[in-house]
């Protein structure tokens, strides 16, 4: 493990977030000229830029033939946004989730989970796997504009709000829009391609998988985007776009990154056993957790977003001892199955319960009010 390859990951880190913010900040300027609300620029425009590195790591990791290294970049991007990003961005402050992410998006993220899973079952992704999940990112993103046009009454002040700005963003400041999105999209290929390189020569100088190191490593480094952005909208006040943010970027990492992957890459991406039995599994299992977590007063409480830090930190344990090849590997898959899981699941139990005790109350008060 030499200086170089250190500076080369860390230089690719840093390009990322350069990157990722000159992307973000100038596509959605453009969106809020367009008339597109918070929650869909969230959904849409924040979230495919944010997810740039996954593309980039993708595309560059399966040209290369270091197919796992793209997989488990997208695996472990969608397991890190929910667990990690939504539970960094709750604790700091709690996160509001509209209505539209509870009836609509979290289904959407949940059905491409389940479509991918199924497609993997052969063990690969192939071609013409990848053309229908990325058909399904285009429909998505039309689906998601059409919402947004209805209700574009109240956007306009919003993103003037959001950026600071007295006026929404004229004509003449479009250029300068363009240039940052163009940019921020350079340096985001440039910084993976950097990330890819000195990952893989991690992974091997210290006897990890490239699968794992794609889950946790990369994973992470290609999802500081999506902390950095949740994160600071949420300090904004702006939560429709730190939940949409992530929700987004989830479905887009699986339907379009995925399927322009395995599109892109000849023979399509190869899904190893591991990554099926394990970590599919897992990414599905969080998309899940979403829904009470969700459902309970529409919004993300610091408890919650501990849950799924632990939860992140639990997994990413068991992948380490996994690597590491530890005697207690054993032991602990016991105890996280049977009692780590199973007892921290008790409080998402009560808080369901008692939503659905607050929801039964306020509609006999509603009768009640009705009757007289």
């Amino acid at each position: 493990m030499s200086i170089l390859t250190i500076a080369e990951f860390l230089g690719g880190l840093g390009l990322l977030l350069v990157g990722a913010e000159a992307l973000v900040r100038g596509a959605a300027r453009l969106a809020a000229a367009m008339g597109i609300s918070p929650l869909v620029v969230g959904l849409t425009v924040v979230a495919m830029g944010t997810s740039a590195p996954e593309l980039a790591v993708t595309i560059k990791s399966g040209l290369a033939g270091t197919c796992d290294i793209g997989l488990g970049n997208l695996i472990g991007s969608n397991i890190c946004n929910i667990l990690l990003v939504l539970g960094i961005s709750a604790v700091i402050g709690p996160l509001s989730v509209a209505m539209q992410i509870v009836r609509i998006d979290i289904w959407v993220m949940i059905l491409a989970g389940v479509a991918v899973a199924s497609m993997s079952f052969d063990g690969v992704v192939d071609r013409v796997d990848g053309v229908v999940l990325a058909t399904g990112a285009v429909a998505y993103t039309m689906f998601c504009v059409y919402l947004s046009r209805r209700e574009s009454a109240r956007i306009i002040a919003e993103y003037a709000k959001e950026f600071g700005e007295k006026e929404v963003p004229k004509p003449i400041s479009w250029l300068w829009n363009c240039v940052l999105v163009a940019g921020g999209l350079g340096l985001l290929v440039l910084g993976a391609d950097w990330l890819v390189d000195a990952s893989v020569t991690l992974a091997r100088s210290v006897g990890m998988s490239e699968l794992v190191i794609g889950l946790t490593v990369v994973a992470i480094g290609t999802s500081a985007p999506e902390i950095a952005t949740s994160v600071m909208a949420g300090l904004k006040g702006q939560r429709d776009i730190a939940v949409g943010n992530v929700i987004g970027s989830c479905v887009f990492n699986l339907l379009a990154i995925l399927g322009i992957g395995a599109a892109v890459t000849p023979g399509g991406l190869p899904v190893s056993h591991a990554a099926l039995t394990l970590d599919m599994p897992v990414m599905l299992a969080s998309a899940f957790l979403c829904i009470p977590v969700f459902f309970t007063g529409l919004r993300i409480a610091r408890p919650e977003g501990l849950l799924f830090l632990f939860y992140y930190v639990v997994y990413t344990t068991y992948l380490v001892l996994d690597a590491t090849h530890s005697r207690s590997i054993d032991v602990y898959r016991t105890v996280v199955l049977y009692g780590v899981i199973p007892c921290s699941l008790v409080p998402v139990g009560l808080s369901v319960a008692r939503s659905l005790r607050s929801a039964r109350q306020r509609r006999r008060q509603g009768s009640t009010t009705n009757r007289t």
